[in-house]
């Protein structure tokens, strides 16, 4: 018997779900180890908040006002706001890019490889956090994904972290680059397939796979959602909870990152962190929220005509630049 194309757009998975008996999406109540999840990012999130007031008001209530002033009037501020935007619709929506489109900006304006990602992860805690908890309230996420993706990540993450402060990470791009390129191709031929298949059970081979894409996300400044993402939509599962669950997943894994990046790196661009920032913040809601809505097919060619964009474009760097 054919599969008939798959449309997961919130319209229609209500209907099915009605024909089952199920409540609508937004009336199913949150699995506790994800309503957990969600109060722990939305806890730290405060609690970061005010640990950065403490620290720009520490000394006076002038000098922090001045210090928000400076900020405000450097355009460096302005173009990390616009390139955190873009980058978080993007990565919102279709679980990917953040990192490599933030960290080729700060790479473009001098910064060094461990100084970049370091940035970018400081940055991705807040949007990652927003992303995560959007996609949850959307009902994006899947418990059993999310559980299995986390401590490999993080520890994939953690290792990547310490070399990237010992080797430039840009070595491994392009055998990354290579295989994101492959990946991308074969995501995109699914979806001009006449049928769409959803891949049934549970996915395989995804605690390596998320050891590889934390690793590679902070050793390279980027991947994650690339490695992840492109790899498990590739294989024929549900693209909308695959990418709600990495994205949740990659909020704890950008902690850990960052945490252990703010040790190892001496320094920080805080002021270009705070546009990228504040830019990811106004668009993450938005890209969960299109995640839900997104058929099937448009979210494989979205997700296959990124990948192969941003892979040709790193090779060509690699073989001409």
């Amino acid at each position: 018997m054919k599969i008939r194309d798959l449309d997961l757009s919130d319209n229609a998975l209500n209907q099915e779900h009605e024909a089952l008996g199920i409540p609508p999406i937004e009336q199913i109540p949150l699995h506790p180890v994800v309503r957990t999840a969600v109060w722990f990012a939305i806890l730290t999130l405060i609690g970061l908040v005010a640990l950065g007031a403490a620290q720009v008001f520490g000394g006076s209530w002038d000098e922090g006002m001045a210090t928000i002033q400076d900020t405000l009037n450097d355009p460096m501020f302005w173009k990390a706001v616009l390139v955190g935007l873009l980058a978080q619709v993007v990565d919102g929506a279709l679980g990917m890019a953040y990192g490599l489109t933030s960290t080729s900006f700060l790479l473009a304006t001098g910064a060094s490889p461990a100084l970049a990602t370091a940035s970018v992860h400081m940055a991705e805690v807040f949007t990652t956090g927003v992303s995560g908890v959007s996609h949850a309230k959307f009902g994006n996420v899947d418990k059993k994904l999310f559980v299995r993706l986390l401590i490999p990540g993080i520890v994939g993450g953690l290792l990547g972290a310490v070399l990237v402060t010992q080797i430039d990470g840009n070595t491994l791009k392009p055998f990354i680059t290579a295989y994101l390129l492959l990946m991308g191709v074969y995501v995109l031929s699914k979806a001009f397939r006449k049928h769409i298949k959803s891949r049934k059970g549970e996915p395989r081979h995804v605690a390596k796979l998320a050891l590889l894409g934390g690793f590679v996300d902070t050793s390279g400044g980027g991947g994650w959602g690339p490695v992840v993402t492109t790899t498990l939509v590739g294989t024929g599962h549900d693209p909308r909870t695959t990418i709600g669950s990495v994205n949740f997943a990659e909020f704890f894994l950008t902690l850990a990152s960052a945490a252990s990046l703010y040790i190892l790196v001496d320094e920080t661009i805080w002021h270009v962190v705070a546009g990228l920032i504040v830019g990811g913040l106004f668009a993450a809601p938005l890209a969960a929220y299109a995640c839900k809505k997104f058929s099937t097919r448009t979210l494989l060619i979205l997700v296959g005509l990124l990948i192969i964009g941003i892979s040709v474009f790193n090779l060509y760097k690699t073989v001409f630049m």
